[in-house]
């Protein structure tokens, strides 16, 4: 920051060109006060009991029915066909009942050119009939 001592003029009719920041500094200094001030405190805690350690390995293996849709809508049961509706639905509240933890895995794998009707009414049923643990496999054909 400079400051003017004397002129060549003689004129004390010159205005001061520079420009006075002071106001501009106060002003920010302000807005960044009240800023610090409306930013909330984190008061407020939250106990969380976390588990400690390894978790136990699992005691029995779950295990898994691939059901299978190709393009022709054939339904397939772990590799062997499904002749008709009643045997699809004797199979699918067969892995539904039992105990929660014991239930098969259902992985429903749809090929890219089976009817959307044949896939959603397997879906259907099998939500229908009990079963819990569904997925659908398969869906990087569609990318």
């Amino acid at each position: 920051m400079g400051m003017n001592v004397g002129s060549d003029s003689t004129t004390e009719d010159e205005g001061i060109v520079d420009i006075n920041t002071t106001p501009l500094i106060d002003v920010m200094l302000v807005l960044l006060i009240m800023l610090i001030i409306t930013i909330p405190l984190q008061t407020q805690s939250v106990s969380i009991d976390l588990p400690q350690g390894n978790p136990p390995p699992a005691t029995h293996e779950v295990p898994v029915v691939t059901l299978a849709i190709d393009f022709d809508n054939a339904i397939t049961w772990n590799g062997e066909p499904v002749g008709s509706e009643a045997e699809l639905q004797s199979r699918l509240a067969e892995i539904a009942t039992g105990p929660e933890d014991m239930r098969a895995e259902f992985h429903v794998v749809p090929n890219r050119l089976a009817d959307y009707k044949t896939v959603i009414h397997v879906m259907a049923d099998a939500q229908r009939l009990g079963v819990s643990k569904m997925a659908i496999l398969g869906h990087e054909q569609f990318l």
